[in-house]
């Protein structure tokens, strides 16, 4: 997929849509389906909708995000909308709890088991977060930022501060280094990126997602700013120069910057107090989500 496929954003709002499992712990019903079929399941969910999900995976990151809503501090806001494969009967469930948690979620798009993925550009989404690896892969062949939230830790740490971190390669940047790292090693790589240096790398899925990010943050003083975001990257020097000459040409700061040289990234994650974390290598997401919520891009030529 070419950078110029990659939608840019809307001034307003950042819009993030999200499925059900990934708000909601819903393994138990899940297994229903797995093992009974979807009208066993709907019927399952009917007879359980006065029962209130617990929170998923991704709830502490929805809470924060729809928080920044309720300041007196004028931005772009967000918007968190629910799309599911349930279908309207079926997922009274899921608004019920969405009540009881008091999320304001007001918009949802229920398919019924089909993709929810071509209502994205309807909804000018920027971000669809779900337990479906194919709905996230057409998501992303599609030029949206994507990523399949993976079972993991629900216990960690809160600085009370929305964090979340990004991936360098395949994810906020095109996997054009990679793919030389991939045919031709890492002495080729290393190469290639000192030579390159002040070349911008082109934009990844999730370059639109940290531009709305910065837009929110720019509302508020750098010492008292309710995000904080951060690059964690296998690369090292001399590869970190293009990295950073790259994010100064698109004009975005990013608060934290980690070059790990290939260390498994979970403990820096959990150090940092990630509320999320996406990367397109799935020995670095096996790591993170010990620790943290972690979201698996399925793109670049580490992900055919």
């Amino acid at each position: 997929m070419k950078d110029d496929n990659i939608h840019e954003l809307p001034l307003q709002p950042l819009v993030v849509a999200i499925s059900s499992r990934a708000l909601f712990d819903l393994d138990e019903s899940h297994e229903v389906f797995e093992t009974r079929g979807l009208e066993a399941y709907a019927e399952y969910q009917v007879a359980r909708e006065n029962e209130f999900l617990q929170p998923g995976v991704a709830f502490p990151l929805v809470r924060k995000l729809l928080a920044l809503n309720g300041d007196e501090v004028s931005h772009q806001g967000v918007e968190v909308i629910l799309m599911s494969r349930n279908s309207a009967d079926s997922g009274l469930r899921i608004f019920n709890s969405i009540e009881h948690h008091d999320l304001n979620i007001q918009r949802a798009v229920f398919t019924n088991g089909e993709s929810p993925f071509r209502y994205m550009q309807a909804h000018d989404t920027q971000l669809f977060l779900s337990a479906h690896n194919d709905d996230v892969r057409e998501t992303l062949q599609a030029g949206f930022a994507a990523a399949l939230i993976l079972p993991g830790t629900q216990h960690r740490p809160d600085s009370g501060q929305l964090r979340i971190a990004f991936d360098g390669d395949a994810v906020l940047f095109s996997d054009e280094a990679e793919q030389v790292y991939q045919a031709e090693g890492l002495e080729a790589f290393a190469q290639q990126e000192k030579q390159q240096a002040g070349t911008p790398l082109r934009g990844g899925p999730f370059k639109p997602l940290l531009q709305a990010l910065q837009r929110i943050q720019s509302a508020y003083p750098i010492d008292n700013n309710p995000i904080r975001t951060a690059l964690v990257t296998a690369r090292s020097a001399p590869a970190h120069k293009r990295v950073i000459l790259t994010l100064r040409e698109w004009g975005i700061r990013i608060d934290e910057a980690l070059f790990l040289g290939g260390k498994p990234k979970g403990p820096f994650l959990a150090a940092f107090g990630a509320d999320i974390f996406f990367d397109d290598q799935q020995a670095q997401c096996d790591s993170a989500r010990e620790h943290v919520a972690t979201g698996h891009v399925p793109y670049g030529i580490r992900n055919p």
